[in-house]
């Protein structure tokens, strides 16, 4: 396969299916009686908590690597990430044999920082702020030759993300919404695209912290915005958008839910206690949206893409003054 140059197609999402099912989870659907009685909508949950490496990631990092060319592998991959896609990256290049050189912010979850390096990536600190993300990558490439695979603004990635909404317009019907998490944007552009080519009449829906509320703003202004501070528990979704993301957002998008850091801990407490799974913080996002806009979503049927469940056990938010 060939590197996209341009937003892919349902062609292009379909091969990418086909491509990484040797290298991911196909996850589960989940309902749950408690939550559609809480919401007054009929909720199918895309479970990707349970995909390797614990988050969604994976698919469209596997796709991104499985598209490199032989003398790319050769020389290895690298990326910045505070986690989950430094997670995916770097299990993706152990599958595939080649080296993987991950720069990590400082402040990164800790839990985060120990699976990457564990999957047998290099690990470069950084300060936490994006000039040291970009600094410290291109110093990676100097010394490495490694290819860069971002983890948002690359077709790629994209159309990876966009197989696990694919794999939830397989399995549940006559969905009239959908809902993703936005950092950014990745999976919102993937889950966007597919609802698109695959159900047109299903309304699409992007909810954010109102902390980083950065994908509301922009789509709105008509231009790229981006955030002040990255203070949010949703540590998943403190980057912006991307030229890439934001392009396909602008066009298929239908709007975005901005939600407190209060009602991201609660439904994030509602799924463990009512559901029995671990999913972390930004995963949480969207259920919190459905539960705070019921008058949009009563009597629908709604499909929520669960996007991870990596959390650090030493340092859960319950019962925290936020």
């Amino acid at each position: 396969m060939e590197k996209l140059q341009s937003v892919p197609t349902l062609i292009d999402i379909q091969e990418s299916h086909e491509a990484i099912i040797q290298m991911v989870e196909r996850t589960p659907v989940m309902k749950c009686k408690s939550l559609n009685d809480m919401s007054g909508a009929r909720l199918f949950f895309k479970c990707e908590n349970f995909q390797k490496v614990g988050a969604f990631k994976m698919r469209g990092a596997s796709n991104a690597l499985l598209r490199l060319t032989e003398e790319e592998r050769k020389l290895g991959v690298t990326t910045h990430s505070s986690g989950n896609h430094a997670q995916a990256v770097a299990l993706s290049a152990k599958l595939l044999r080649m080296p993987a050189y991950i720069v990590m912010p400082v402040n990164a979850p800790k839990i985060k920082m120990r699976a990457t390096a564990g999957y047998g990536a290099e690990i470069i600190p950084c300060e936490a702020t994006l000039a040291s993300r970009e600094t410290t990558l291109e110093a990676v490439r100097a010394r490495t030759g490694a290819a860069f695979v971002h983890p948002f603004d690359n077709y790629d990635v994209i159309a990876g993300q966009a197989t696990a909404a694919k794999e939830l317009f397989d399995d549940v019907k006559e969905l009239d919404a959908i809902l993703a998490p936005i950092g950014g944007g990745g999976l919102m552009s993937g889950t966007a695209l597919v609802s698109r080519y695959l159900s047109p009449k299903t309304k699409v829906y992007g909810a954010e912290p109102s902390a980083v509320d950065d994908a509301f703003r922009s789509l709105r202004a008509g231009r790229i915005e981006t955030n002040a501070t990255t203070d949010t528990i949703a540590d998943g979704l403190r980057t912006n958008l991307s030229e890439k993301t934001f392009g396909i957002l602008q066009e298929h998008l239908d709007d975005i839910f901005t939600v407190s850091e209060e009602a991201i801990v609660e439904a994030m407490r509602l799924v463990w206690e009512r559901m029995k799974i671990i999913i972390e913080p930004s995963c949480a996002v969207p259920l919190a949206a459905v539960l705070q806009n019921k008058e949009v979503f009563a009597g629908k049927r709604v499909g929520i893409i669960l996007s991870g469940g990596n959390v650090d056990l030493e340092d859960l938010p319950f019962g925290k003054v936020l």
